[in-house]
């Protein structure tokens, strides 16, 4: 009987409420960061330096396919994840990377450029692992609407949730994006906070001086704080956002976009170009020395001269 009582008082008393008692809805986001078959070193270490900054996130192995991405949305909900961030590699050089919100979308991929590790920068700026960043976004988000959904999405992506289970209640850095040349420019920075130097301080009799250091005892100094950066940067270029979670219609398209393939392809013609132009000047000129006579074999041969040595001592 003692259970049944406890069980019918859990079901009518214990019930948990939606929301808490202040009103406040908790932010409940989770990450899921994984990659493509086909990555280089540096994807590698791009993939890792992200995933130590982002302690809400779960790391996983590589997914094998290409072209079902969809079934991502099945391996985000079996690890309890809302957000995915997906790094595409193809033919070994070329980085895309995939922002979705499970499972309802939308979806925004981007081409990865100008990229630098941690390992390679040797920055002096340093943050303590598993801390929250404040995120910084260039005014220009806030005007166009497809800007306004990709920071939407960085906000979900990188946006440490306050009590996520792996983070330090401590925020010692800022991670700034910022939107120029029609490409998203990525910094991580250090907040640093340094005691101003004695020279600022204003220069007085000694004993003013003694008071005004006694008196300072007692509260927090003002401090200088600058930025220093820490790294990765990196550059991402928007193609496209699709309003489903990796499917469904494209809502957006960037037309200015140029294919790397396009790019390598306009330059191989190039090189090509130059090749013909110079083969071309090499027949040219060949025909001409034939046309002179200037050829022991081919071309058109030279009209005999009857007052030649040759032919009058012949």
């Amino acid at each position: 009987m003692a259970a049944v009582y406890k069980s019918l008082s859990k079901g009518t008393n214990g019930q948990k409420a939606e929301a808490p008692a202040n009103g406040v809805k908790k932010n409940k986001q989770r990450v899921l960061i994984l990659s493509s078959r086909g990555v280089t070193y540096r994807h590698r270490h791009l993939l890792n330096d992200l995933a130590a900054m982002l302690p809400h996130g779960r790391k996983d192995a590589k997914f094998d396919s290409k072209s079902k991405l969809y079934e991502l949305n099945e391996l985000a909900q079996l690890y309890n994840c809302n957000n995915v961030l997906f790094f595409e590699a193809r033919k070994g050089q070329d980085l895309y990377v995939w922002l979705s919100k499970v499972p309802n979308g939308p979806t925004v991929k981007m081409h990865l450029q100008n990229l630098h590790t941690m390992e390679e920068l040797h920055f002096t700026g340093n943050c303590l692992k598993g801390s929250r960043p404040i995120l910084s976004f260039d005014a220009a988000f806030d005007k166009e609407p497809y800007l306004q959904v990709i920071k939407e999405l960085f906000l979900h992506t990188f946006g440490v949730p306050q009590g996520a289970r792996k983070s330090k209640p401590f925020i010692d850095h800022v991670l700034g994006f910022t939107f120029a040349d029609g490409k998203i420019w990525v910094r991580n920075y250090q907040i640093n906070e340094s005691e101003p130097s004695k020279s600022n301080a204003g220069q007085g009799e000694d004993g003013e001086t003694e008071a005004s250091s006694k008196s300072a005892k007692g509260r927090n100094k003002e401090l200088d704080i600058s930025m220093v950066e820490i790294g990765p940067r990196f550059v991402l270029s928007p193609i496209i956002i699709q309003e489903g979670s990796f499917g469904g219609p494209i809502i957006y398209e960037n037309k200015e976009f140029v294919s790397p393939n396009q790019v390598r392809a306009d330059l191989r013609r190039r090189s090509a170009t130059k090749h013909n132009a110079r083969a071309e000047q090499y027949v040219e000129r060949l025909a001409k020395k034939g046309e002179l006579g200037l050829r022991t074999s081919g071309g058109k041969q030279a009209p005999v001269d009857a007052l030649d040595t040759r032919e009058l001592f012949a």
